[in-house]
């Protein structure tokens, strides 16, 4: 058993990155984050800058020796050499090297110390994970704004837009969501028919919309939320709900077999979204009534992660101990 040296712990995710310098005894001795550390989105150099600039942070200036560093990144990283992000990290002489680790299992046990268990995350994407001995048995979906992510805040955002499409062309009903979107993207309204044969707000949103990256329509998911009342918002929010169920189904969750885990910004802050995935899978699997934790990050899962591979064992006051030390350390 390690009982000298501390870790480092780092989670990467598509938004920020947040490292934690935590010690044997699960005591979190520093924090720091960065930008975005997804190496999907911005490709594996960027990645690595973002985990150098967080660890830094997390360190402080401090001399403390490290033992090793664990990171935790979406999953297509897991395949990739730890030679770069060893590079970068090498000011820190992490003794044990770097050990790269699925951003799924980071979220899974930050709201559990448990080795066995699921978890369904939608942020930008949206993915579904069973965990058998602290590893990953089961995935589902996480398979991009292409070929899936349903449910996911791209998803949201994706609906969004296209009702507000479909409302201003007559296609669709009207819907509260407009108003939100034509204003986040600073647009005035403008019903004159032009040479297009479309009203001029149509075009000018046409025109901006098609102007984002796809997985940048995650960025109008929050309007979802912001109009509950809205049978059109509603009636997504349920579509949300229904296809993250099936995902979480999908790995055999909502069932017996350890905790649930919920993360992402979907689930963690769209609170109806939550709830309807809960109803959603007991209608689905009858008897079944799930009682997810909510987590924010996968920063504190990232440090479980740091001292289970190293050999020190991970127990509720432990578990405890990560939980407060960081809450600590981000008031």
């Amino acid at each position: 058993m390690v009982t000298m040296h501390n870790f480092l712990a780092v989670d990467a995710g598509g938004t920020s990155t947040r490292a934690v310098l935590v010690s044997p005894s699960g005591t979190c001795l520093g924090y720091g984050e960065s930008g975005a550390g997804n190496p999907v989105s911005r490709g594996f150099r960027g990645a690595a800058d973002a985990v150098l600039r967080a660890s830094r942070k997390a360190l402080g200036g401090s001399a403390r020796p490290v033992h090793s560093a664990t990171v935790a990144m979406a999953g297509a990283s897991l395949a990739q050499p730890p030679g770069l992000l060893l590079e970068h990290l090498r000011e820190f002489n992490p003794a044990q090297g770097i050990t790269i680790e699925s951003d799924l299992l980071a979220v899974f046990y930050s709201g559990s110390y448990h080795d066995a268990g699921h978890a369904l995350i939608a942020g930008t994407g949206a993915v579904a994970a069973r965990v058998e001995g602290g590893r990953l048995a089961a995935v589902a979906d996480g398979a991009g704004w292409l070929l899936g992510d349903s449910g996911s805040g791209f998803w949201l955002g994706r609906e969004a837009v296209r009702a507000v499409a479909a409302a201003l062309d007559g296609r669709g009903p009207g819907t509260a969501l407009t108003e939100g979107v034509l204003a986040q993207l600073g647009l005035q309204a403008d019903p004159a028919v032009g040479a297009s044969g479309r009203t001029g707000t149509l075009q000018q949103l046409i025109n901006a919309v098609y102007g984002f990256m796809p997985v940048q329509l995650s960025r109008f998911a929050p309007r979802v939320f912001d109009v509950p009342a809205d049978p059109v918002a509603r009636d997504i929010m349920d579509r949300a709900a229904a296809a993250l169920a099936g995902t979480l189904l999908a790995v055999g969750g909502g069932g017996p077999g350890g905790p649930l885990v919920f993360g992402g910004s979907v689930l963690t802050k769209g609170a109806p979204v939550a709830a309807a995935v809960v109803e959603e899978v007991s209608l689905r699997r009858p008897g079944a009534r799930p009682v997810p934790v909510l987590v924010h990050d996968g920063v504190a899962g990232a440090a479980v992660l740091a001292l289970k591979r190293h050999g020190i064992a991970v127990d509720a006051i432990v578990f405890g101990r990560i939980a407060s030390s960081l809450a600590a350390l981000r008031d």
